[in-house]
């Protein structure tokens, strides 16, 4: 394998994990309203940052033990590179909590922040999920499929947040 492929797998995994990180913050958002109304902007910003961050430590963890160590050496240079290429699960985080943080200090409401938060959440799982798609050098038909995959996963996050939250 060249350099360059090396590269390109490296991309896809990043965008992978965007794609997992963006389904992980829509089920955050759908999951904070499931008891009393949505959480304030602030309590869904923590909330989308501390579990992308957890499952991110948690991805790293089963990498490095997944590559066979104690078989491989535990550097901390092969803790930074996988801790790097996992980080865009916990980096997908951050569009919902900007979106958020932006629609309270415009004065909207806790469910109008929610809702933004979820939006931008599902839209950039599709984005990064086309992305990938492109990535791997995909035909049209395939990166359309997986988009409209991805669309479908992140309505039915939509959806379930409707039926069990009841706004």
């Amino acid at each position: 394998m060249n350099g360059r492929e090396t590269g390109a797998a490296s991309e896809r995994v990043h965008s992978g994990g965007a794609v997992y990180g963006s389904l992980l913050a829509a089920s955050v958002v759908a999951g904070s309203a499931a008891e009393g109304g949505p959480p304030t902007p602030a309590d869904l910003v923590i909330l989308l940052i501390s579990t992308g961050v957890v499952f991110w430590i948690t991805h790293v963890y089963v990498q490095v033990v997944g590559a066979g160590y104690p078989a491989k050496p535990l550097t901390w240079g092969n803790l930074r590179a996988v801790a790097k290429s996992e980080w865009p699960l916990a980096q997908a985080s951050f569009p919902p909590s900007i979106a958020a943080t932006l629609a309270s200090g415009l004065g909207m409401s806790n469910t109008v922040a929610a809702w933004a938060a979820l939006c931008v959440a599902v839209a950039s799982q599709v984005g990064w999920a086309v992305t990938a798609a492109v990535q791997t050098g995909a035909s049209r038909s395939v990166v359309v499929v997986s988009g409209i995959a991805n669309l479908i996963l992140g309505l039915a996050i939509v959806a379930l947040k409707t039926v069990v939250a009841g706004h």
